[in-house]
């Protein structure tokens, strides 16, 4: 019989130019300096070493060792000889160490996640954190076994085929050295654990009944049968493998959106990255159940696994919480000429090891890789990618995420089956408006293709104004771009899928913005789970069944007017306010989110009552405004605060679009995109990216120039305070146009 033994703990590690030290399993080394920004992390090779007894090893005919996740690329080494190489780190692997076993046993795991040319990621707004950072475990299997060698395969392949009120199910197994004789016990068992087929045969496949199947219906009924397989020799039992899967059909439909079993099944949700504070990439289960239930209790259908295959235990919680899931590999940002091959094997690890997960709809080709421009040689990776997909599973879609300036008559989104586009209107550049209108526009010129949204969203830190504007980095911003977000995308059906970028905050460490470096705070909860922002709470008002009301702006208490707005989320459909004990009336919304004007006097307990359920919190009228809510950028040359802007005229803290109206604007302007011109590399495009000029144009022209200088750091061009506070004296002698 199969044994697996968990070897996480008691490795030694060595990191260049540090002492060794003990540790367990998960582990990073960049859990630290790849969230503090600077885009300084340590990338390089690191060592993990551990001794084990051949006494302490489970007796079997065969021996693997499995790893879960060794991000990027890893070496093994036992007893002195190389063993094997991989790359991609986000996929199981395994090597067979049968031949080199002594009865005391050195295993070396040498772990790089330095820049290449040939391994994806290698581009892209997130950190790369390196370690061995999954489960690493020693499978022992007899000599005839279910294959462990076929791009980390679980053995068993399950496919479920609908038919009437019964379902047909295939399983097809995968064996290493099966000898004559052997046979094969096929078993399929209920939820509850009760045999509902069985078949036992010579052959590596085999077709079973379920009889009024019970279907896999997402978060409504998520009901999942398990598929058993026993290689017998006799009556012994050489191996066996199980697999759970679910029955269930889906459509993906131009005009009405994600079809779950003949049902409309609108899918509205979040992406999620892996990491968090502290810990970077090297997670626990528990950790991973916390962020399932955290998306549970928002209420979203639906999760973009970005940009990366996820733990196998992550896609469990799905399957069992019934989120409809979209799963991709690192193909992102910038298209590797040297790289074609990493994309093939990643995609094959990622479909082989995640077949069976009935949560899983769409095999994501790439991200945003069209940002450099598209040629030939991306366009055929694309093709073969997208015909690989088809070819290992014929039962699932294919899909790309399209960077926001790609043109929607681009070659690359006729590609997959499916597109979503990536658009930050009223985040980066442009307004809130422009996104329903976007995907109108294209929904009416290719009507046949369908469209969603994959990612969306503005960063939010803990810094408050009762005058939210575009790139404040308020919580109230945050909160208001989502309302308009959720009117605009939730109302047009047509839209197959909706993924908030991003439901945590999340460790990139080339940012230096909203005044804490090394994080992309775009999440609806923070990176350490502990605080969920008040946007949570309005895509909860619109998905979730189960009742609640939540008052927005508790972290804002100390406010200089003399009335204030106070904001309420909830799915009930009437909510009352009172001050001090004094009702301010009821109100009624069908978009779920609630506004009240609140006379702002001494200090005011506030207390929301929907139904059966009640928040509160409290304001204090303050003469000036607290400095503790005012953004203050961690190394910034300036911050808005400390620049001259008198009224009527212009100045560093007003959008592009603003100064553009001016004719002496425009010159000052072309003064400084003359400097950044030559700052970016080689002078051509922006920051390495091919970017259209009219788009690039659109979203510039929502920043301010500020932060637009600011932003402009991250592609290495510096700006003096010297330069700055000049080119903000000449705008002051600039009237505002009207």
């Amino acid at each position: 019989m199969r044994t697996i033994l968990n070897i996480n703990n008691e490795w030694i590690f060595s990191k260049p130019g540090c002492d060794a030290e003990r540790v367990d399993l998960p582990h990073s080394w960049n859990s630290v300096d790849g969230q503090d920004g600077g885009n300084d992390y340590f990338r390089g090779t690191c060592r993990y070493t551990k001794t084990i007894a051949k006494a302490d090893i489970p007796e079997a005919d065969r021996c693997y060792l499995e790893i879960c996740g060794a991000n990027s690329s890893a070496k093994v080494t036992v007893n002195g000889k190389e063993m094997a190489t991989h790359d991609g780190g986000y996929s199981t692997w395994r090597v067979d160490l049968t031949e080199v076993l002594e009865d005391e046993n050195t295993i070396e795991i040498d772990v790089d996640n330095a820049a290449n040319d040939r391994v994806y990621p290698q581009m892209a707004d997130f950190t790369f954190y390196g370690g061995l950072y999954r489960d690493v475990n020693l499978v022992c299997v007899s000599e005839s076994h279910f294959d462990l060698d076929f791009y980390g395969t679980p053995g068993i392949k399950v496919t479920p085929e609908i038919k009437g009120e019964d379902a047909e199910i295939e399983i097809e197994v995968f064996l290493t050295n099966k000898k004559d004789g052997q046979k094969i016990r096929y078993t399929v068992l209920d939820k509850e654990g009760n045999v509902v087929a069985e078949k036992v045969t010579d052959d590596d496949d085999a077709e079973l009944e379920i009889k009024n199947v019970h279907r896999w219906h997402g978060r409504k009924d998520p009901y999942l049968y398990t598929a058993k397989a026993e290689l017998l020799d006799g009556e012994t039992v050489l191996d066996n493998v199980s697999a759970r899967f679910g029955c269930r059909t889906f459509e993906i439909d131009p005009e009405n959106g994600f079809i779950l079993n003949g049902e409309e099944y609108p899918l509205r949700g979040v992406s999620r990255h892996q990491d968090r504070w502290g810990l970077g990439n090297a997670l626990k289960p528990e950790h991973h159940k916390e962020d399932m239930d955290l998306i549970y209790e928002m209420g979203a259908t639906t999760i973009r696994l970005a940009h990366y295959q996820h733990n196998q235990y992550f896609y469990d919680l799905c399957d069992e919480y019934g989120m409809v899931v979209w799963v991709e590999i690192p193909y992102i940002s910038k298209h590797l000429p040297n790289g074609r091959e990493n994309t093939v094997s990643q995609m094959k690890e990622l479909i082989v090891q995640n077949y069976n997960h009935p949560s899983i709809v769409v095999w994501g080709l790439s991200n945003e890789i069209t940002m450099s421009g598209e040629d030939e040689d991306l366009l055929e990776n694309h093709r073969i990618l997208n015909d690989l997909a088809h070819d290992w599973d014929k039962t699932r879609k294919t899909v790309v995420a399209c960077v926001s300036m790609c043109s929607i008559d681009s070659q690359y989104n006729k590609i997959p089956d499916v597109v979503s586009y990536n658009h930050y209107f009223g985040w980066y550049g442009g307004d809130t408006s422009m996104n329903g209108p976007w995907f109108d526009k294209f929904h009416e010129k290719y009507p046949n293709i369908p469209i969603g949204c994959s990612e969306y969203g503005c960063e939010a830190l803990n810094w408050h104004t009762s005058n939210p504007q575009q790139g404040d980095y308020t919580e109230e911003y945050q909160a208001y771009y989502h309302e308009e977000l959720i009117k605009q995308l939730f109302s047009r059906k047509y839209m197959w899928a909706t993924h908030v970028w991003n439901m945590f905050d999340f460790g990139a460490d080339a940012r230096n913005e909203g005044g804490e470096n090394g994080q992309n705070h775009k999440g609806l909860v923070t990176f350490d789970r502990s605080y969920k922002k008040d946007s949570f709470y309005a895509y909860k008002a619109w998905l979730s069944d189960d009742p609640f009301v939540h008052l927005c702006g508790k972290r804002y208490v100390d406010r200089v007017e003399d009335v204030t707005k106070v904001t309420v989320y909830s799915n009930l459909p009437e909510v009352e306010l009172f001050a001090n004990g004094v009702s301010l009336g009821k109100k009624a919304s069908p978009e779920h989110f609630f506004y009240f004007d609140v006379p702002n006097v001494g200090e005011t307990d506030l207390v929301v009552v929907a139904g059966d359920f009640k928040d509160e919190g409290k304001i204090r009228k303050v003469d000036t405004m607290n400095e503790d809510y005012v953004l203050k950028e961690k190394g910034a040359i300036l911050n808005w605060f400390d620049i001259d802007a008198p009224e009527g005229r212009l100045s560093l803290n007003d959008k592009m679009s603003e100064i553009m109206k001016t004719f002496r604007g425009k010159l000052i302007l072309a003064g400084m995109f003359k400097k950044v011109k030559q700052g970016l590399s080689g002078g051509k495009g922006t920051a390495g990216f091919n970017v259209p000029k009219d788009a690039m144009m659109q979203m510039m022209n929502g920043f301010t120039l500020l932060r637009l200088t600011s932003l402009m750091s991250m592609a290495n061009v510096k700006f003096t305070k010297e330069e700055l506070l000049e080119m903000n004296r000449k705008l002051n002698k600039i009237k505002k146009k009207k």
